[in-house]
């Protein structure tokens, strides 16, 4: 059994801002906290973006606190430019970072401390950083006739980049940014692509500014205070109209349809006749919080989601997510860290450790 005060459960952008707030209040890591993160690296979910995603066209990465990115070459990956940041920051303020470890399990200890249960042992501690994001649990939706199709299926979160697809004929799903710019890079090398979308999606002309940005974040946030799973990011901010976006609409390669109703073993239909032959699916469907871990602690709402005072479980005040609901950006996720880490230390303060 290891005891600590907190443990931090991720290292990405929301937990190594808990982290660095942790230290810069004065906790020392391996002592009085601990940083887990089931990565073989450095970089969060960065290090598995797909090489294609070049840093220039990642959009709102806000830099970690204490730290600035600078001089980073656009034209770079931003797997290879984001896992180098975290790793220079990770060394820089000392936060050794425990890795891989994987967290199976939280749960309720003795004398009001919270048991972590995990790959390389159990930690007791008296509060939680989780900060775990959404990488880990890709969402695919299931439709009629989905294991009859004799063709490639694959999320978002395995997209190889546009080459592979070469020749091919592609069923883009979902309405996000994701799907967006996998169509835009796919169109030149594939046979045929099509995009299809529960909703219609929604292009936001103008710069997304500070106002903007707040009124997104509200909306969100008003859904995990009623206790609602998070909606995804581009539900509330929609889809920037940039040049990329115009030129995929008057090439046609936006050219969004309404969601199948089922899938055969050669293509996608339509109950009004229509069927689309396609060798290639490919989900760009989003992701949920992956926060099943947490399960013991029965933190969820009837609702489905966990709701939050601040970035603390209203069922559990021990209990911090960040990077999570209206915290899930880059620049929310330092806030909510610092946040997280206020609220503990007065935890800590009012509540002597258990002899």
């Amino acid at each position: 059994m290891n005891n600590t005060e907190v443990v931090v459960i991720g290292a990405g952008q929301a937990g190594l801002a808990g982290a660095y707030h942790l230290r810069r209040t004065g906790f020392e890591p391996e002592r009085d906290f601990v940083v887990l993160d089931h990565s073989p690296g450095p970089g969060g979910a960065w290090q598995f973006r797909w090489a294609s995603l070049t840093y220039g066209r990642v959009h709102g990465m806000h830099a970690l606190p204490g730290m600035e990115l600078t001089s980073a070459d656009p034209a770079r990956p931003s797997s290879e430019v984001i896992t180098e940041y975290f790793d220079r920051y990770e060394r820089t303020f000392d936060l050794r970072v425990r890795r891989p470890v994987d967290v199976h399990a939280v749960r309720e200890g003795e004398a009001g401390r919270l048991l972590v249960e995990t790959s390389d042992g159990v930690w007791s501690t008296r509060a939680l950083i989780n900060a775990t994001g959404t990488w880990d649990r890709p969402f695919w939706p299931r439709y009629r006739g989905q294991e009859t199709f004799r063709g490639r299926q694959l999320h978002t979160a395995q997209y190889p980049g546009p080459e592979e697809f070469a020749r091919l004929r592609v069923v883009v799903v979902g309405g996000g940014a994701s799907g967006t710019q996998h169509l835009l890079e796919i169109a030149p090398y594939a046979a045929a692509t099509t995009w299809v979308t529960r909703r219609p999606p929604v292009f936001r002309e103008g710069p997304f500014d500070e106002d903007a940005g707040r009124a997104a974040v509200a909306l969100v946030e008003e859904r995990v205070r009623q206790g609602l799973p998070p909606r995804s990011v581009v539900s509330v901010t929609g889809l920037p109209l940039n040049d990329a976006i115009r030129q995929g609409l008057a090439d046609g390669v936006l050219d969004r349809q309404p969601m199948f109703d089922r899938i055969t073993p050669d293509g996608v239909a339509w109950n009004d006749g229509r069927h689309v032959p396609a060798d290639v699916i490919l989900w760009a469907t989003g992701f949920r919080p992956a926060i099943d871990h947490l399960t013991p602690l029965r933190l969820r709402e009837p609702g489905g989601g966990i709701r939050l005072d601040g970035t603390r479980a209203a069922a559990d005040p021990r209990v911090h997510l960040v990077g999570y609901g209206p915290s899930a950006s880059t620049i929310g996720a330092n806030r909510a860290g610092r946040a997280a880490v206020r609220d503990i230390r007065r935890l800590l303060a009012e509540e002597p450790v258990a002899a």
